[in-house]
């Protein structure tokens, strides 16, 4: 059984605690907050023994995984000072706001001996997993490009507290983008370069519910984002993210040589889809995804069972530091008008097993040989 704290007791800890209390191999035993009494709200919610200040959450001995559910703000800050108490680390989307920080916390792990993991843990559910396969398995044949787009009216008609989602490392781009980016990354490889341009409309928005329903806030970020992103496999790919958008739309889609792939990223389940044949005509075929449900918190447990296992996390570090850069080189590409080249890569994984279970009990006992397949050492450690 692995230890979990919590640090942050806000909206998202409800979506996290769901599930971390429910699954066999982890057992949530502290939560902690700047605001105690939320943190120990949550904690007689949810049947938690500890909760308190983060000081005291990370001298606990019993834990072993910190999740970092702060402000992005805070996530650089969170995350150094639970390495720095040798705990494990999952951080909330994105791993911190600038590349210098991203890498201090993954240096700072290697060399603390401890690992680093990261949101969104949805490309970890029965949707994105089931394309994964089918992918693997040549389904569309040779990929060849990608479409997603993103658009809605944004979070401020609804949110009860959306200013920091309009601020300096939110927006549609790192908000949303992180799904959308490591989605493409897990499916179809390291990004080498992005072109994109960005548009602010408002520069101020109000407060659509909640006790501040009517108030104004700024808007310091692109609310319309649109990228032109190349692979290094040679696949090339058009998105839009908007918060500017009276349509609601969410699509992935990626088309090969022999058909198109249509991928569930806005959630954990929901049913692939598949145009494929030489019919190009041929409707959509819907494929729902095989194997247990999962949802938020779902990363923990993978990596909690990684570690176990003396293996690298599939949601890891250097995966999300690879789509913060990306990200960042695409507000770059706004500022400048140029496109920018990508520095860093992630390391390639294979999609879990169809019947993977995150309520079935894990065995730690993984042979020598998948452990050194899966690259023991690199995993341990970390990012160089």
């Amino acid at each position: 059984m692995t230890g979990i704290g919590i640090i942050g007791a806000g909206n998202i800890s409800d979506e996290y605690l769901r599930s971390l209390t429910s699954y066999p191999d982890v057992q949530v035993v502290a939560i902690a907050d700047l605001d105690v009494a939320r943190a120990e709200a949550q904690a007689a919610e949810y049947g938690i023994p500890f909760a308190g200040p983060v000081d005291a959450l990370l001298s606990l001995d019993e834990v072993e995984i910190v999740v970092n559910l702060t402000i992005p703000a805070a996530h650089a800050e969170v995350g150094m000072k639970a390495v720095a108490a040798g705990k494990h680390v999952w951080g909330e989307k994105p791993i911190t706001l600038d590349l210098a920080s991203a890498k201090e916390l993954l240096a700072a792990a290697a060399a603390r001996g401890v690992v680093v993991a990261n949101a969104p843990d949805t490309i970890l559910g029965e949707g994105i997993q089931n394309a994964h396969r089918l992918l693997a398995d040549g389904a569309i044949g040779t990929p060849l490009t990608l479409l997603t787009l993103m658009q809605g009216p944004g979070p401020d008609a609804w949110h009860p507290r959306p200013q920091f989602l309009f601020a300096r490392g939110a927006g549609p781009l790192f908000d949303i983008g992180p799904y959308y980016v490591s989605t493409m990354v897990q499916l179809l490889g390291p990004i080498e370069s992005v072109e994109a341009v960005g548009q602010r409309p408002r520069a101020e928005r109000v407060i659509g519910s909640g006790p501040d329903a009517g108030e104004s806030f700024p808007v310091e970020v692109s609310t319309h984002v649109s990228v032109l992103t190349r692979f290094r496999t040679g696949v090339v790919g058009t998105s839009i993210y908007s918060f500017d958008s009276p349509q609601r739309r969410q699509t992935f889609e990626i088309t090969g040589s022999t058909g198109v792939l249509g991928v569930p990223v806005s959630g954990f389940d929901g049913a692939t889809r598949l145009l494929a044949g030489d019919d190009r005509e041929t409707e959509w075929v819907e494929l729902p995804p095989p194997g247990a449900h999962r949802d938020r918190g779902v990363g923990v447990l993978e990596m909690a069972r990684a570690i176990r296992d003396g293996r690298a996390p599939r949601a890891s570090g250097e995966l999300a530091l690879h789509a913060l850069e990306v990200m960042l080189a695409i507000e770059e590409s706004i500022e400048t008008g140029l496109p920018v080249r990508i520095r860093s890569t992630a390391p390639a994984v294979e999609p879990l097993a169809a019947d993977w279970d995150p309520s079935a009990p894990h065995s730690a006992n993984a042979s020598a040989a998948a452990i050194a397949a899966a690259g023991t050492t690199t995993a341990l450690r970390g990012h160089e």
